[in-house]
């Protein structure tokens, strides 16, 4: 195509598109032993039941998947005490995040969500031409509940609040959650992603209130994030309406497949939950003796403020050279930070090395 006819072609873009940075070019090929820390990631392999579900569903690859995910919300519906008309699945949480915008959203509307958050929010936002509102966490990441009921976010279609907190790793006590949801007649979307990590969740606050959406994935906790399994839990009405929005065939049959062996095989992966928390926490007090300052996490992952002079953006490059990848977040007053996922022991010693190699040469 000529750059003529390219303008010509784009030129039909809507303007919602037209304001969408373009895609950037694809990154270099990682090296086969870099250690990927960037992406909150569980690098731990599937339980040997839970892999044969994905091959024994290759056999199934001529096959449409079942439409409307029947069996696979059946699955989850009973192993947490809902009924399958509570339950919807999807392409990882992230589908359903993006139908709750589609559903809810008309241009000029606002939603508001609690910052630093799930930046995909601001996306989908725009993409939606509303308003996007994001509000501060309280002292020590505390709820700001009078702020989202009283404040700018009163008027707000809907919240979005993710416990444990991405990118922070910070948890909010389900009470709180709780007293927010019981006086606000809004949607509230409850973004539990990391809540394996957690030591509580808001699942049973679906049966008590009406207006709330409880989101989960399989991506973080169950290691199948190139699977994309997700989940959302709500009150049978507002189910059912985002279903109807659902592309057709919105799942694989390997992700039916895997999905319901985890979901019956759950206890295979405690093992591998506790190793990422004795990980989190034994890398939490080696970065805080080579000077950094470590939120409190209850999620896969630390955001860490970094050391001296130097800004988190330096950092993410001096650790790149190092064959380390961590994410760098520069907006919403994090520029001094990294965050690291938790990875297998080796990496996070590979990890730990860097920095501490790092930090010497900058003396």
């Amino acid at each position: 195509m000529s750059d003529a006819r390219l303008l010509s072609a784009l030129s039909s873009l809507s303007h919602v598109a037209k304001q969408l940075d373009v895609a950037p070019p694809a990154p270099p090929a990682l090296d086969a032993n870099c250690v990927k820390l960037n992406m909150n990631e569980n690098p731990f392999p599937l339980p040997p039941i839970v892999r044969q579900s994905a091959i024994a569903a290759l056999e199934q690859h001529y096959l449409y998947p079942e439409n409307e995910n029947a069996d696979l919300r059946e699955a989850a519906a009973c192993v947490y005490g809902l009924s399958a008309d509570q339950v919807i699945a999807g392409n990882g949480s992230s589908e359903l995040l993006g139908l709750v915008y589609k559903a809810f959203l008309a241009p000029g509307d606002t939603v508001a969500m609690i910052s630093p958050g799930f930046s995909f929010n601001r996306k989908l936002a725009m993409l939606h031409e509303a308003q996007f509102l994001e509000v501060g966490w309280g002292k020590t990441h505390s709820l700001p509940t009078h702020q989202l009921l009283f404040g700018p976010a009163r008027d707000a279609k809907f919240i979005v609040l993710a416990n444990p907190n991405n990118p922070t790793g910070t948890f909010v006590p389900i009470a709180d959650i709780e007293r927010l949801v019981a006086q606000s007649d809004r949607l509230i979307v409850l973004d539990e992603a990391y809540v394996d990590f957690a030591p509580d969740n808001g699942l049973r606050l679906v049966n008590r209130y009406s207006n709330l959406l409880v989101l989960r994935t399989f991506s973080k906790s169950y290691a199948t994030a190139g699977l994309r399994i997700g989940f959302g839990f709500g009150h049978p009405e507002l189910i059912g309406r985002l279903r109807t929005m659902q592309n057709l065939f919105n799942m694989n049959v390997i992700g039916h497949a895997v999905g319901a062996s985890i979901i019956a095989h759950r206890a295979a992966f405690e093992e591998n939950h506790q190793r990422i928390m004795l990980a989190r926490e034994r890398t939490t007090i080696e970065l805080s003796k080579l000077g950094f300052s470590v939120l409190p996490s209850h999620a896969n992952f630390l955001l860490a403020r970094v050391p001296g002079e130097h800004d988190g953006a330096w950092w993410q490059a001096a650790l790149q050279g190092h064959n380390v990848l961590v994410a760098f977040f520069p907006e919403n007053g994090l520029e001094n930070f990294i965050r690291i996922a938790i990875g297998t022991d080796t990496q996070m010693d590979t990890f730990l090395s860097a920095v501490g190699d790092i930090s010497r040469s900058s003396l």
